[in-house]
């Protein structure tokens, strides 16, 4: 099995994978909320340790183990396994049913633009909503935020592609999914989850996914807006028939390249292009 996914140790292991490992024991996982803008989902209980993923604002963690100020268990947005402070998650139970749909917003103390923000919330940031006042609505237990960068969960943007051009610029991150610093598969997995596509968080794990739900037009000479292009351990996503929007190490940040030059510099870096899948029309 994935470790990524397999919240299991030799010691400890999430009950529901009773049946499925080994363990000394087997807890039930109990789901904690994040309540800062972003988390880091750590390998191990340090905050020098690498970082694999995050877990956003109001999005849920569930937690099976908690030792000297960290929690060990499972992001319920994607399923990545690994350790979180225990200071960014709370016990408290809201259920989310609104969304940030902008790239990043601030979030108020008062229904007051003027006002000194609490923090900045993430594109795809999740909060139950209470009143609105205004042209603000409460985020329950956090603050305000302004209508127009909210939408209920049930609401989709209509072309991915233009959200993930939205982070043009955006620092490179590894393990990143904000676009304070995102990775290239946190990219894709953003600008999917803002139009309704729910993917796994890592490259390989998209490609296997988006291989089942979409097209593979890896053989086709076309080449068309919204083509997610696999390296081994890379992704992109195409604008038109010629540009590659990527999150690479190669720049550091979000850049747009003519697809030619960055498909020519990555194959001969001994990584030829892998797969190419395509949302149907």
């Amino acid at each position: 099995m994935d470790r990524r996914l397999t919240p299991a140790r030799s010691d400890l292991a999430a009950s529901f994978l009773k049946d499925r490992v080994s363990a000394e024991r087997y807890v039930d996982p109990v789901d904690h909320r994040c309540i800062l803008p972003s988390a880091a989902i750590r390998r191990d209980a340090s905050a020098t340790a690498g970082m694999d993923d995050q877990v956003l604002y109001g999005e849920d963690f569930a937690v099976l183990e908690e030792r000297e100020g960290w929690c060990w268990g499972f992001s319920r947005a994607d399923g990545y396994v690994g350790w979180v402070e225990a200071g960014a998650l709370s016990g408290e139970t809201l259920k989310a049913d609104h969304k940030i749909t902008a790239l990043r917003t601030y979030l108020f103390p008062e229904p007051n633009f003027k006002k000194p923000p609490i923090a900045l919330l993430n594109l795809n940031a999740r909060f139950a909503a209470g009143v609105v006042e205004g042209r603000f609505v409460e985020a329950r237990g956090a603050g305000w935020v302004t209508t127009e960068h909210t939408a209920p969960l049930t609401e989709f943007a209509g072309d991915f592609v233009a959200v993930a051009e939205a982070h043009l610029g955006a620092p490179y991150l590894w393990g990143g999914k904000e676009s304070l610093g995102l990775d290239c598969s946190g990219l894709v997995q953003m600008a999917l989850m803002a139009a309704g596509i729910d993917v796994p968080r890592d490259a390989d794990q998209q490609e296997a996914a988006l291989k089942e739900m979409w097209d593979d037009v890896t053989a086709d000479v076309e080449r068309v807006r919204g083509d997610i292009v696999f390296w081994s351990g890379h992704v992109g996503i195409l604008t038109d028939s010629e540009h590659l929007l990527h999150a690479n190490a190669f720049t550091m940040d979000v850049t747009l390249e003519p697809f030619a030059e960055a498909e020519r510099r990555i194959r001969e870096a001994e990584n030829p292009v892998r797969t190419i899948v395509r949302l149907p029309r």
